[in-house]
C-alpha cells in the first residue's frame, strides 16, 4: 500500500486552487503550499531570528527586548507577508465553496515561534501532544531540515509524517474552522515528535477568529440536507473552556452543538 500524504497544492496553478484547497480542507483539515509567494530569503531570515530570539537570556526576553533594532524590521516584513497569504487562502477558500468577499478581514492573527531542543534522551518521546488548534486557520514555517510534524488521518486515524519541503507552508484548519464551515472541514489533529536529536524551529502564523463577532456557518452552507451543526460561538469563551475542561482535540465543540445535530 503507498503511504498516504498531505496534499500538495501549487499557488501558480490558478486555475485549480480553489477546489484543490476545499478538497484539502474537507478531506485531512491541511496541506502544504509551495510557491506561495512569500520570499525564501525572507523566510530564511525570520528562521534565523528566530533561532537569535530563543538564544537570547532569559533577562533580555523577558524585557521584550533585543539589541539589534534590525530583527523587529525581519519580524514586521514576514508577519505582512503571511498575514498577505492568509487573506490570498481565504479567497480562494471562499471561491473554491462558490461564495464571494473575504472571509479573514479584521479577524484576530497571532505570531507564535517554536524552539525544541531535542537531545539524544529525547529520541522517541513527543514534543508537542496530539491537539488541535483553536483557531481557523495555521500557517506553519515548518523546520525544513528537522522532521517531527505528525498529522492525524481523519478517516483512518493513523499518524502521517510530514516530510519537510524547502520553502513550503504547511496550512492546518482548527476547531474556528469546523464551526464556520458547518462542519465540512476536518480540525486536523497532529503533534510534534522527536526523531533526532537537534534543535528544531518552526514559526507559525495563527488567524483566529474575528473581532467582537461570534463565529457561524454562512447562510450559505446551511439548508436542509445540511443543517447548522454549532450554536455562535464566542471564540475567547470557547478558548477558556476548552482550557477549563483540558480538550485539547477539540473535545469542547460537543458543548456547542446545536439541538438538531
Amino acid at each position: 500500500m503507498a503511504k498516504k500524504s498531505v496534499p500538495i497544492i501549487d499557488m501558480q496553478d490558478l486555475a485549480n486552487v480553489p477546489e484543490k484547497i476545499v478538497k484539502a480542507f474537507e478531506e485531512w483539515g491541511s496541506f502544504r503550499l509551495i510557491n506561495h509567494g512569500v520570499p525564501i530569503e525572507l523566510m530564511s531570515e525570520m528562521k534565523a531570528v528566530t533561532r537569535s530570539l530563543m538564544d537570547l537570556p532569559m533577562e533580555i526576553k523577558r524585557k521584550n527586548y533585543h539589541p539589534d533594532s534590525g530583527k523587529g524590521e525581519i519580524l514586521e516584513k514576514y508577519g505582512l507577508a503571511v498575514y498577505d497569504l492568509a487573506h490570498l487562502i481565504g479567497c480562494k477558500m471562499m471561491e473554491g465553496l462558490g461564495l464571494g468577499g473575504e472571509v479573514f478581514k479584521e479577524w484576530v492573527c497571532q505570531l507564535k515561534m517554536n524552539k525544541y531542543n531535542f537531545a539524544p534522551e529525547t529520541v522517541g518521546l513527543t514534543g508537542a501532544l496530539i491537539h488541535t488548534d483553536p483557531g481557523f486557520l495555521t500557517i506553519l514555517q515548518d523546520d525544513e531540515i528537522v522532521r517531527g510534524l505528525e498529522l492525524v488521518d481523519e478517516i483512518t486515524g493513523e499518524l502521517v509524517s510530514i516530510d519537510p519541503i524547502p520553502g513550503a507552508f504547511v496550512v492546518n484548519l482548527g476547531d474556528v474552522a469546523k464551526v464556520w464551515s458547518n462542519g465540512r472541514f476536518c480540525n486536523v489533529k497532529h503533534r510534534v515528535q522527536c526523531y533526532e536529536p537537534k534543535v528544531r524551529v518552526s514559526i507559525a502564523l495563527f488567524v483566529l477568529a474575528p473581532k467582537d463577532v461570534k463565529v457561524e456557518a454562512p447562510p450559505q452552507l446551511v439548508d436542509s440536507d445540511h443543517p447548522r451543526r454549532y450554536i455562535p460561538l464566542d471564540f475567547e469563551d470557547y478558548r477558556k473552556l476548552r482550557s477549563s475542561t483540558q480538550s485539547p482535540i477539540g473535545g469542547a465543540l460537543q458543548l456547542f452543538l446545536a439541538k438538531s445535530s
